[in-house]
C-alpha cells in the first residue's frame, strides 16, 4: 500500500496520497497510509464511515472512481468535504477492487486545476495504479493474509524531495525554514536561529511542531491544513508560548510540490482575535466556546425547518446566526440568471447595498467570489478588505466581514454576508461551523424559493379559477369569500360558485379539496368546472354530486372533495339541496333565529362510485340569509367543531342582514385575523330579495 500510494502520487503529479482500508468493522474505513501530508494534521479523516457523504465512501460505495479537479467541484458535489477543508485543491479518488472483492480506496491530493474535467490520462494512470494494488492484496489474502487495517495510518515519505534553500535567505529579515509534507524540517536559516533562540541542529530533520509546539496550538491548525492543502499562500498571526512572554509573530506559509515554506516575523499589529480562541495554551475555546458552536447549528436548523418562505427564512438568520456570533449586519443575495440580487439586509446604512444589487457573477467582490470559487472569504478588518480589493466601497471604517457562499446540494443559490462592528478573527472552528450553516441556509433557501414558486402558481391558478364575480340576480343578493390559510401552504382547494341556470334557477356551490398546493388547486379547477358544466345541462342537484364524484374516482383515485349544492328558484324560493361530506348550512330568519339545517348527505366525493345524494327540499323566505362555508372558518386548534359552528352560528345571528356584503365580512374577519390558521376559508352567503 505505500508503495502504490507513493506511485498514484507520482503518477498524476500529486502532491499528497492517502490509501483507505477496509477494517473488521462493517462499514467503516480506516486511513492505512498518508504520504505528503502530516498525519496528526488530518486525523479527523483517519476514520470514513462509508454511508457519509464524502468522495472517499462514494468511491467505495458505488465502486466508480470520484474526480474533483478543484474545490468549486468539490463544494458542488460534497459540500461536507469543503466545509472541513475549504481549500482550493484537486483531488482523485479510486476504489480499489477485484471482481466483487472491495478492498478500500486510493486518494491522491493535487493542486487545483482550471480544467472542468481531469485528463483521461490521469485516470488511466490512477485506475493502473489501483488494478495493481488489488491484484497484491488479492494475492495476499489467497495467501492467507488478513487484509484488513487496524490502529493509526502508516506515514510514507513523500515521493516529492523537500529541496534546498539558496544562501540569499539569510539576508531576509522574516525567519525562512523549508518543511517537508511529513512537517519535518528541513532547512533554517541564521535569522529563524536568532528569532526563535534555537539553532538550526537542533531544528533540522525533526518535526516543526516538536521544536515549535506552539505553532500545533488547534487554532493554527486550519491554516497548516491549507497550506498543505492548497497551492494558495496562507498568512496567520501566531504568538510563541513563554516564559519570557513574547510578541506576536506573522507566519506566512508558501506552499510547494515537495512541503512548504514557513516564514516568521515581527507582527505589524496585534490580531483581532478573542482570547479564548487565540492564546496558546488555552484549547481550541473554553468548554462554554464549545457548547455554543455545537449549539449554533442545532438551534438555527431547528428554525430553519420552520420557515417557509425566503423572507421567514431570512429572519431567522438574523435572529439566530446574528446574535450567536456578534454580528450586527446581514446581508442574503440569491442567484438568478448570473447577476446576484439582493434579498435580505439589515443593519447596513440606508441604500448602501443598492449598488451591489444586480452584480454580474464575472464582477470581482468578495460577495461574488466567495460563490464562485465556493470557498468562504473572511477578513478580520475592514482594512484587510479594503486591502484584497482595492476600491470597494466600504460601510465603515472599523469592522470585520465574513462572505459566505450559499450552495444547496451542489447548485449555488447565493451569497450571505456577516458584518462586524469591530474588529475580530474567526477561528478554525468559527469558519468551519459558519461554512456548515450557509450550507443548512442555503438549503432552507432552495426549499423557500421552491415553496414561493409553487405558492405563486397555485395562487395564480385558484385565483383564475375562482369566479371573479358572482352573477346578477333580480330576486337573489349573493355574496362570496375567500381567505387563504396562513402555514405552510397558503393555498387550498376550497371553491365556491354561483351559476345561472338556462331555466332561470340559480345553483349556489361549495365545496372543499383535500390537501393544498398546486395539486388541490388544480383537483378544485376540473371540480369546479364539472359542476358547473353538469348545472348548465339543467340536471338535478343529486344527479350534478353523483356525476362529480365519478369524474372524480376516474381522474384522481384516493383523492377526495366535498361539496354542497343548492338549486335556488329565485322567483318562488323554492330550494332543492344535497351535500356529499360537507358541513351542515346555517339560515339566519327574519327575525334573527338562525339555525344550523340538518341536510342527510352522502360520502365526501371520490370514495364510492355508486354512492347516493338524498334531497331536500327549503324554502327559504325573502330577506333570510342562507349561509354556505368550508370547515376551515368553524375549526379551530383545540376546540371541538360543533363548538365552532356554535361560534359561526352566533354571529350569524347577531350579524345586520343587510348588507350582505358586511354580514360577509364580519363572519370571516375574526378568522382572518387568526396569524396560525393552517385551512383556507371559502364563504358564500344568499339571501332572496322577494318580487318587485
Amino acid at each position: 500500500m505505500a508503495r502504490a500510494t507513493r506511485r498514484a502520487v507520482e503518477a498524476v503529479g500529486g502532491y499528497a496520497g492517502a490509501m483507505y482500508l477496509r477494517t473488521g468493522t462493517p462499514e467503516l474505513l480506516l486511513m492505512a497510509t498518508v504520504t505528503g501530508l502530516p498525519g496528526a494534521l488530518i486525523r479527523p479523516w483517519w476514520r470514513m464511515q462509508v454511508n457519509r457523504p464524502y468522495p472517499v465512501a462514494e468511491a467505495y460505495r458505488s465502486g466508480q472512481a470520484v474526480y474533483l479537479p478543484d474545490g468549486e467541484a468539490a463544494m458542488r458535489r460534497f459540500p461536507q468535504l469543503m466545509a472541513g477543508l475549504p481549500f482550493p485543491f484537486g483531488s482523485l479518488y479510486e476504489p480499489v477492487t477485484a471482481g466483487s472483492e472491495r478492498f478500500g480506496v486510493l486518494v491522491v491530493l493535487r493542486p487545483a486545476s482550471a480544467e472542468a474535467t481531469v485528463d483521461v490520462a490521469d485516470r488511466e494512470r490512477m485506475r493502473e495504479v489501483a488494478e495493481g494494488l488489488a491484484g497484491e492484496l488479492v494475492a495476499l489474502a489467497a495467501a492467507g493474509h488478513r487484509v484488513r487495517w487496524e490502529g493509526d495510518p502508516l506515514s510514507v515519505p513523500s515521493p516529492v524531495p523537500a529541496g534546498g534553500a539558496v544562501e540569499a535567505v539569510d539576508r531576509l529579515e522574516e525567519a525562512v525554514l523549508s518543511v517537508d509534507r511529513q512537517g519535518t524540517i528541513a532547512f533554517v536559516d541564521a535569522t529563524a536561529e536568532a528569532l526563535l533562540g534555537v539553532s538550526g541542529s537542533e531544528l533540522r530533520g525533526r518535526a516543526l511542531w516538536e521544536v515549535l509546539p506552539w505553532l500545533g496550538h488547534p487554532a493554527y491548525e486550519d491554516h497548516f491544513r491549507g497550506g498543505y492543502l492548497s497551492d494558495a499562500p496562507v498568512h496567520f498571526t501566531a504568538r510563541p508560548s513563554g516564559p519570557p512572554e513574547r510578541d506576536w509573530v506573522s507566519v506566512g506559509l508558501y506552499p510547494g510540490p515537495g512541503g512548504l515554506t514557513v516564514t516568521i516575523g515581527a507582527a505589524e499589529t496585534p490580531p483581532y482575535a478573542p482570547e479564548s480562541v487565540t492564546l496558546p495554551g488555552a484549547g481550541l475555546g473554553s468548554p462554554a466556546d464549545r457548547a455554543a458552536s455545537l449549539y449554533r447549528p442545532v438551534a438555527l436548523a431547528i428554525a430553519l425547518t420552520e420557515a417557509v418562505t425566503a423572507r421567514q427564512v431570512s429572519a431567522v438568520v438574523t435572529e439566530e446566526l446574528l446574535p450567536a456570533f456578534g454580528g450586527r449586519q446581514l446581508a442574503i443575495y440569491l442567484l438568478d440568471e448570473r447577476h446576484l440580487y439582493l434579498a435580505w439586509e439589515t443593519g447596513f446604512p440606508h441604500g448602501f447595498l443598492d449598488r451591489f444589487d444586480g452584480v454580474s457573477l464575472d464582477a470581482r467582490l468578495p460577495g461574488v467570489e466567495t460563490l464562485t470559487s465556493g470557498r468562504p472569504i473572511f477578513f478580520e478588518s475592514m482594512r484587510r478588505l479594503a486591502d484584497a480589493y482595492p476600491g470597494i466601497p466600504l460601510d465603515a471604517d472599523v469592522g470585520a466581514r465574513a462572505f459566505l457562499p450559499l450552495i444547496a446540494s451542489g447548485r449555488p443559490v447565493g451569497s450571505c454576508i456577516l458584518g462586524f462592528d469591530q474588529p475580530r478573527g474567526f477561528s478554525p472552528e468559527d469558519r468551519t461551523v459558519l461554512t456548515a450553516l450557509a450550507g443548512l441556509i442555503a438549503q432552507a433557501l432552495e426549499r423557500a424559493r421552491r415553496y414561493d414558486s409553487e405558492a405563486a402558481l397555485a395562487r395564480g391558478l385558484q385565483a383564475a379559477l375562482l369566479p371573479h364575480r358572482l352573477p346578477v340576480s333580480r330576486h337573489v343578493t349573493t355574496v362570496g369569500r375567500y381567505l387563504p390559510g396562513t402555514v405552510g401552504m397558503d393555498v387550498g382547494g376550497d371553491w365556491y360558485d354561483v351559476i345561472a341556470t338556462p331555466s332561470g334557477l340559480l345553483a349556489l356551490v361549495i365545496g372543499d379539496v383535500q390537501g393544498h398546493g398546486v395539486a388541490a388547486a388544480a383537483t378544485m379547477g376540473q371540480l369546479r368546472s364539472a359542476v358547473r358544466a353538469f348545472a348548465l345541462t339543467g340536471l338535478m342537484p343529486e344527479q350534478v354530486l353523483r356525476g362529480t364524484n365519478r369524474l372524480l374516482i376516474d381522474l384522481d383515485p384516493g383523492q377526495f372533495a366535498s361539496c354542497c349544492y343548492v338549486l335556488l328558484d329565485p322567483a318562488s324560493g323554492r330550494a332543492l339541496a344535497v351535500r356529499a361530506g360537507h358541513p351542515q348550512p346555517l339560515l339566519r330568519h327574519l327575525d334573527g333565529r338562525t339555525e344550523v339545517l340538518d341536510l342527510p348527505g352522502g360520502v365526501v366525493l371520490g370514495i364510492d362510485p355508486e354512492a347516493e345524494y338524498p334531497v331536500t327540499e327549503l324554502r327559504p323566505a325573502p330577506g333570510e340569509v342562507l349561509a354556505l362555508y368550508t370547515d376551515g372558518l368553524v375549526e379551530r386548534a383545540g376546540s371541538d367543531f360543533d363548538e365552532g359552528v356554535e361560534r359561526l352560528r352566533a354571529a350569524l345571528a347577531a350579524a345586520e342582514p343587510s348588507p350582505l356584503t358586511e354580514t360577509a365580512d364580519r363572519l370571516i374577519g375574526e378568522a382572518a385575523g387568526i396569524a396560525d390558521r393552517p385551512d383556507d376559508i371559502s364563504l358564500l352567503l344568499a339571501s332572496r330579495t322577494g318580487l318587485p
